[in-house]
């Protein structure tokens, strides 16, 4: 005689087994390919990506998005690969190798100390993300040498088009946008010929 107990179990197990919950996906900002060197010329001195910061709402593991005026989303299934700003860092480092034609371009985390590189800062102010429309993108940036207090400073607002509804297309729109703010940075150090 089966029991009761057993039974249950059973159809439980099952039930459980049918239920099948949506998988988490996991996303990272990529470099952008089609950027090619402006000149032949790379600095002369190494360059280090970092600090990178990103602004509180958007430094968590779920993509946050817009909704209206006063409402964002934290979506459980589509999170980043890796801390935000590890991302925002390692595409920009990427992007400025590939724009200024050189292998000594590194993310500060991964950098060996070196008190002749250039020093790349960048403060991400606004990260926004609207799925289907665009997303917004404001970096303030700095690039300086050790013990240098003034550099070059700059600016860069982007709006990048999402060409779909989901989340592939969304976070390369946000590659796209920091693939602008890399130009920016790169074009003020072949502008002002850094040595």
């Amino acid at each position: 005689m089966i029991r009761p107990a057993l039974v249950y179990l059973v159809v439980a197990a099952a039930m459980l087994a049918g239920c099948d919950s949506p998988r988490a996906r996991f996303y990272r900002l990529s470099p952008d390919s089609s950027l090619s060197a402006a000149t032949a010329r790379s600095p002369a001195r190494p360059v280090i990506v970092g600090p990178v910061t990103v602004p509180d709402l958007v430094d968590r593991p779920q993509i946050v998005t817009r909704n209206s005026n006063n409402e964002v989303a934290l979506n459980e299934y589509a999170r980043w690969g890796e801390p935000l700003r590890s991302s925002v860092a390692d595409a920009i480092a990427a992007d400025l190798a590939l724009l200024l034609g050189s292998d000594r371009v590194s993310v500060a985390s991964r950098a060996v100390a070196d008190p002749h590189a250039w020093r790349v800062r960048v403060d991400i102010q606004q990260f926004e993300s609207i799925p289907g429309d665009a997303v917004t993108m404001d970096a303030q940036w700095s690039v300086r040498s050790f013990g240098d207090e003034t550099g070059l400073s700059g600016r860069s607002r982007v709006r990048e088009p999402v060409a779909g509804q989901d989340f592939d297309a969304l976070v390369a729109a946000h590659s796209r946008a920091l693939a602008s703010v890399s130009r920016d940075i790169a074009a003020a150090i072949e502008r002002n010929a850094l040595p």
